[in-house]
């Protein structure tokens, strides 16, 4: 394994088990790496330390957390992610401006500004208009290779292009193009966020960069518009719709679905879909 992967690879088991005691010991043992030399290679490649990393994770994703049950304690989010409350509101203070409270008080649930572009806002829909559009679906697991892509999501359109004329060799009729997401840059700090760009490929493929994406139940929404208009989307079937619908997302990150891409006019066709629990009671 190079050492592009194992990052890769560290990074997915981190985000896996966020709410679990994470330290260098456990995630360098899980890999069978000195904690020294995992150290050095985890700063060289991602500009943090483990530490920091793991740290800026499990607030991050205390924060989506609050997003998506809004009448769960407070307290209680803290202390799935190992904190104590004055500890936790401490942490998510220093690293977010603000406290828990206040951040809970600030989620959006009619408009939003977009943080690639502060000047302008976007609407959200009503949770019965993103209803009428999504439905749930059972996926396959998806075999793909992939490029792991660190920084603000704006730039994704242009990486993919980049991908696609590198791999176009492996393009056929059955390739699924898709994108794994695991942070909500409404707060994930742009140049933090990570993403997977993914295509399908046959088992046999020799080149180091492939993966597994797990299939499952998954909620789906259809998409079709300007590449500028996916963040408002998400954020309205985030901060209006799932809170209310009694689905609880299953792992720490979405995935989006291409159908077509016109590179001309920036825009696409897409499936954006949310992993649900198998074991929740839904209620439509």
């Amino acid at each position: 394994m190079d050492r592009t992967e194992l990052i890769n690879q560290s990074i997915d088991y981190i985000m896996q088990h966020l709410d679990e005691n994470l330290t260098l010991d456990t995630v360098a043992g899980h890999f069978f790496i000195s904690k020294y030399h995992f150290s050095r290679i985890f700063k060289e490649v991602t500009g943090e330390s483990v530490y920091s990393f793991i740290k800026r994770c499990k607030i991050d994703q205390s924060a989506v957390d609050m997003k998506l049950n809004p009448t769960k304690a407070i307290t209680d989010i803290g202390l799935d992610y190992g904190y104590s409350a004055s500890n936790y509101s401490s942490v998510f203070r220093k690293h977010l401006d603000t406290s828990p409270g206040m951040f809970r008080k600030s989620i959006p649930t009619h408009s939003i500004s977009v943080p690639f572009t502060p000047e302008r806002i976007v609407h959200f829909k009503s949770a019965e208009e993103y209803d009428a559009q999504i439905e749930v679906r059972e996926f396959n697991n998806l075999f793909v290779l992939y490029q792991r892509f660190i920084g603000n999501y704006v730039d994704l359109e242009k990486n993919w292009y980049q991908f696609l004329d590198k791999y176009k060799n492996l393009l056929n009729d059955n390739t699924i193009l898709a994108e794994r997401f695991f942070n909500d840059p409404a707060i994930t700090k742009s140049p933090q966020c990570i993403c997977d760009i993914c295509m399908t490929v046959e088992h046999d493929c020799e080149l180091d960069n492939v993966m597994w994406i797990s299939g499952g139940k998954w909620i789906v929404y259809r998409f079709h518009g300007q590449i500028k208009d996916i963040f408002g989307t998400l954020q309205g079937i985030f901060n209006v719709w799932l809170p209310q619908s009694g689905y609880k997302m299953k792992r720490r990150y979405g995935l989006n679905i291409y159908h077509h891409i016109d590179r001309g006019n920036h825009s696409v066709v897409m499936d954006l879909c949310i992993p649900v629990s198998e074991e929740q009671e839904f209620r439509r």
